[in-house]
């Protein structure tokens, strides 16, 4: 039987028929009630594999014919529980009354169905995608967290209960679990996939993106989710000139995290691919003060009228993002909002005055952090969600303990093909 993890692999199994999907149901079944009860991954869901059945029943049906099937046909799919999905209910990780927060299925979702894909069920998230962290450990030492907000997706993929899974960043909650869980986290060009149907932290900065095993596997997911994907741009045949962005930015990942930055780094420059020190972003605390401003104040819109009359049900660390966001004036989120696109430009303008076709960092401070009050820092991933540019984090071995460490990889704006392209390229040397 194919590996449960490899999204390219089982998809080609279960759309040929090599692999029942009855059968790959059934193993499935199994390994979910092995891992999940010590990785608390999924939204708890009753009967999830009896109406799992029925679906891929109804799916075989209108799918006899092997050579007809669409290409996620049967794959069993994660869905962060703040996108909308027919026939489940959205609770966002909170304890607000599920009746308000309801909506039309995401157009993310709706997608992946439309390519055949099973929803295996809702993913935990923290409440409302911010900080209070949900009950999901990390697949690869319990007593750690698997990051945040994208918990229950990251962990999913990594204890091998679902080859891909949907998340969303505002801060860094795809790239940060991505390499706390050791998988594959994809943060696409803002706007690049659909925001519809997905319940917003702040609308100017929220991305919707997804975990995967390999890039291979998330670059099928992405020619199905990104809006006007090229597939002429997916394998570009040159290697990357990456640039390190030398300065404040970098200064904020730990000791550990700099050190395998460093050994990754000379890896690929022994590997023949080029890498560049470039300063970049002196004004980092600046970037970092006003994207939390921007944080703060749309998330106060968004939930303007819930808290009035629910503010009880808040957990802390959401009630006092709300709170901090009401005291944010107009004029002050209108600045903040125009720093993301000068970001931008200074790194575009960068990127070309050096020849880069990426920048490479640490996609966390360190290594994931013992204990499930916090999800981490999501520092380093900051920037780029700032910036809306491209973004994905790749597996990059394991510190002294065996928790895992990433790599991050950001590329030009709305050049996610070519980034997916390059990770392809890096994922190799990477293979430790």
């Amino acid at each position: 039987m194919p590996s449960l993890n490899s999204l390219p692999t089982l998809a080609a199994a279960l759309r040929s028929g090599d692999l029942s999907l009855t059968a790959y149901l059934d193993q499935l079944m199994t390994d979910f009630n092995k891992r999940e009860p010590n990785v608390l991954a999924f939204v708890p869901e009753k009967n999830r594999f009896h109406r799992l059945e029925q679906e891929a029943k109804a799916l075989l049906q209108k799918y006899p014919n092997p050579g007809q099937r669409p290409s996620l046909f049967g794959v069993p799919i994660g869905v962060k529980d703040i996108f909308h999905v027919k026939r489940f209910e959205t609770q966002a990780g909170s304890h607000l009354p599920a009746r308000l927060l309801q909506g039309e299925e995401a157009a993310s979702v709706t997608a992946l169905r439309r390519a055949g894909a099973l929803i295996m069920g809702k993913t935990v998230t923290t409440e409302f995608a911010y900080f209070a962290p949900g009950p999901t450990r990390n697949p690869h030492n319990p007593a750690h967290t698997p990051g945040g907000s994208s918990s229950g997706s990251a962990a999913a993929v990594a204890a091998g209960l679902s080859p891909l899974t949907l998340g969303t960043q505002t801060i860094g909650s795809i790239n940060r679990p991505a390499a706390f869980c050791g998988v594959v986290g994809y943060k696409p060009s803002y706007d690049r996939i659909s925001r519809a149907g997905v319940i917003p932290l702040a609308g100017s900065l929220d991305h919707i993106g997804g975990f995967t095993q390999d890039v291979a596997g998330m670059q099928i997911a992405a020619a199905l989710l990104c809006a006007d994907w090229d597939p002429t741009m997916a394998a570009p045949a040159h290697r990357p000139v990456l640039g390190v962005p030398s300065g404040p930015y970098l200064e904020r990942a730990s000791v550990v995290a700099l050190d395998h930055f460093a050994q990754v780094c000379t890896r690929l420059r022994n590997a023949g691919f080029t890498v560049v020190d470039v300063p970049t972003m002196a004004d980092f605390d600046e970037i970092y003060a006003r994207h939390n401003r921007i944080v703060a104040a749309e998330a106060a819109r968004v939930h303007r009228d819930w808290y009035r009359v629910h503010g009880a049900l808040y957990h802390e660390k959401t009630r006092n993002l709300i709170e901090l966001g009401q005291q944010i004036t107009k004029e002050q989120l209108t600045v903040a909002l125009a720093g993301r696109s000068q970001l931008r430009s200074q790194l575009a303008d960068l990127m070309f005055a050096h020849g880069l076709d990426g920048w490479l960092s640490p996609p966390a401070v360190g290594p994931a952090p013992a204990g499930l009050d916090s999800t981490g820092d999501p520092v380093m991933n900051l920037p780029w969600t700032h910036s809306g540019l491209p973004t994905v984090t790749l597996p990059a071995g394991k510190d002294e303990t065996g928790l895992p460490l990433g790599l991050q990889l950001t590329g030009h704006w709305y050049a996610d093909e070519e980034l997916l392209g390059f990770a392809g390229q890096i994922e190799k040397v990477l293979d430790f």
